[in-house]
């Protein structure tokens, strides 16, 4: 598949001219254009295997376990499951993480879901799909809506980042994931985008809300 960028310029246009201080955070630090990931097993089990980790350990980790397939062989759920835990974990993957790859590659092997489907599915049955495997929470499937499939109206309400940089924007104290839900409703269908900005907010330094 060809590399794809999400670059949402519309969207940005839409809330920036109906909040003045979106328009003020736009003007700071730009607009987003992200490479998009593949919907794909392989996608998946690094995304899996990149979480909690930072981004030279866990590239690190990674090039280990692509180098147990060698020659011609893909990485995908029937090569996974011909190999032994252990060899994951020589790798430096950690058992939970080796769990949870596995399971990945059962549903897809049996049939449950196959993620080059996502792109034509709405976003809780995408959610549905991935939360079926172990270790796979609603974070991780929304981030695959996000930077996997470019879906614009993701709001990951559980991630820290996005809820202290609610606050910096705003200037309210850090909302809990419950608070922060219907907050996100006036920037419906773009609430993607504008999660994508929370995250940005901290790089502005100073912020008057």
């Amino acid at each position: 598949m060809a590399q794809r960028t999400w670059r949402p310029r519309k969207a940005v246009r839409e809330l920036a001219a109906g909040d003045e201080r979106f328009a003020r955070l736009v003007k700071a630090v730009g607009h987003p254009s992200v490479s998009l990931r593949d919907s794909t097993f392989g996608s998946i089990a690094r995304a899996i295997a990149y979480q909690q980790l930072a981004g030279a350990a866990a590239n690190a980790i990674w090039t280990r376990v692509l180098a147990i397939f060698p020659g011609d062989e893909p990485l995908d759920p029937a090569a996974v499951l011909r190999r032994r835990d252990t060899t994951f974990r020589k790798a430096g993957l950690s058992g939970a993480k080796t769990k949870s790859i596995k399971d990945l590659a059962r549903h897809i092997r049996r049939g449950d879901f196959d993620p080059a489907d996502f792109h034509s599915m709405e976003d809780d049955a995408v959610i549905e799909s991935l939360t079926q495997v172990w270790g796979i929470g609603a974070w991780s499937a929304q981030m695959h809506l996000m930077f996997s499939l470019g879906r614009n109206d993701v709001w990951p309400t559980l991630d820290l980042g996005v809820r202290n940089g609610w606050a910096k924007f705003t200037g309210d104290p850090a909302p809990t994931p419950k608070q922060l839900e219907p907050l996100g409703d006036a920037y419906r269908p773009y609430r993607s985008i504008v999660a994508w900005y929370m995250w940005r907010v901290h790089e502005v330094g100073e912020w008057t809300p």
